[in-house]
Parts: structure tokens; sequence; C-alpha cells
């Protein structure tokens, strides 16, 4: 069973998907009675790079600059199993898919998983800082939801609630007066989305049978009718327009199931 490969890309979608929710965050500055808008750069990764890069000497000759601030990171720091949201393994998802052999996908239900998430926020002055945390949390009450299509293949597109957990706040100034400063602002959230398993494309079952004995011990009783259904034509498919052809056929002599062999046999 293990050694199928499927990818959903589901962990991906769910990074990039809480990542753009953070992706159009500004601060506004008043100098001279004119008002400055920037856009704060947002990136991938842990808080203690940019803190790395920020202590560095810069370069004259690579970098005239250490790091610009304010920044916003984030990063994927935990996995977990999400039981109180785990539903029955058996049920499955079947949806329509012309590029199927018999017009079918079907899929079992998925498995919940959390995922945690680390944001910071880093800046040189508190009202910097301060601007992009109203921006922020005002929208988590305490969760908020963005919408993901995780599976296209089945159309099976997802809610994913973002829970805020907690906020820290950090004043980063250790050392001689000539240090920068660091203010750093630490979120952690918790995203609750969904893993699931190769998507199949099953037969479509075109005939059924149903035998009748004449009581319920199925191996020893005989069996004295046999009911059978199938499409018609034989070659239709799920959206065709078609019927069904009754067929009961009756038993005259002794027969019972010899389970040994997986035949009918004579008495």
């Amino acid at each position: 069973m293990l050694g199928n490969y499927v990818y959903h890309e589901v962990f991906k979608k769910t990074i990039i998907g809480f990542g753009t929710l953070f992706n159009n965050i500004q601060l506004r500055r008043v100098n001279a009675g004119q008002t400055e808008v920037m856009k704060v750069p947002l990136a991938y990764g842990p808080a203690e790079k940019f803190l790395a890069r920020l202590r560095q000497t810069p370069d004259p000759t690579q970098h005239k600059i250490q790091i610009t601030l304010p920044r916003i990171s984030f990063e994927m720091d935990t996995i977990s199993y999400d039981a109180d949201r785990k539903v029955a393994p058996t049920q499955s998802i079947k949806v329509k898919n012309t590029s199927a052999q018999d017009g079918i996908s079907t899929a079992f239900m998925p498995v919940p998983y959390n995922l945690g998430f680390t944001l910071s926020v880093i800046s040189k002055n508190q009202d910097d800082a301060l601007q992009i945390v109203e921006q922020i949390l005002p929208y988590f009450q305490p969760s908020y939801n963005f919408t993901v299509e995780l599976v296209p293949v089945i159309g099976e597109t997802k809610d994913i609630i973002v829970n805020l957990d907690s906020v820290t706040f950090e004043d980063d100034y250790e050392g001689d007066l000539d240090q920068r400063r660091a203010l750093i602002y630490t979120f952690k959230f918790t995203a609750k989305t969904y893993i699931y398993g190769p998507v199949r494309e099953p037969a479509i079952i075109r005939k059924t049978q149903v035998d009748s004995y004449t009581s319920m011990d199925t191996v020893n009783a005989p069996r004295v009718q046999r009911y059978t259904v199938q499409p018609d034509p034989l070659t239709a498919g799920p959206e065709d327009n078609f019927g069904f052809d009754e067929m009961l056929s009756e038993f005259t002599d002794i027969k019972k199931w010899d389970p040994t062999i997986g035949a009918d046999e004579d008495i």
C-alpha cells in the first residue's frame, strides 16, 4: 500500500495561502505634511535569519545597507494530527470527471492535520510595529478563514481555519549603545488543513445479482431464485439516458454453494 506516489501539494498550498494573508500590509508615515506609504516586505524564514543580517556589518562593495525595517517573516514549524476533526475513514468522495475512463473519480475522506506557523514583525521603532500589529489583530477573533482548492482533479475546495494562539513582544537591544535596536512581535498561528490520499478512477458497476435461498443458511440451503439487473445499453455511462434490463431466474434443481471451490454443485 505504501509507495503509491501521491502529491497534491496540500502543505505547499496551505503555506502559500497563509503567507498571502499578510502580503499587503502597509506602513504610513507623515513627513512635512506629506504621507509616505510603504508596503511592508514579507519573506519566508525564521526571524533569527533576518536578525543575523541586521547585526552584520554591511559590505560596501556588495550591500549598501544591512536590512530594511520593518519586515515580516513567517515559517511553518509544527505538524500535528487533529483527532477532533476526524471522520469515518470508510466514507469517500465521488465526483464526475470527464477525463476518467468511466467518467468518475473517487477518493477517501481526508485526514485532518494542523500546521503551526510563527509570524514575526521586526521593526526599529514602536510606532511602525504597532501599525503592523493593528492591521493583523482585528481579523482574528480568534480565527480567520481562507479558501484553498486542495485537490483540483476532484474539485475539492476547503475553508482553512487559521487560529491566532498567542502574541508576544521582545525588545532586542543588548550590547553597546551603537548597536541597532530591533522590536520583535511574534504571533503563533495554527492552520487546520486536510491531507488527501490517492484519487482513483474505479470501474462502473454494470451488473447486479441477488440470489434467494430457502433459509438464512446459504451454505447448505438450496438456492431458488436469482434476480439480475443491468443497464440498457451495457455501454451506458453515468451521464447517459439509459434503462434497465431485469431478469428473474428460477432454480428447480437443488443446488448449494460450495465455499471450497467457489461454484455451485449438485447435491
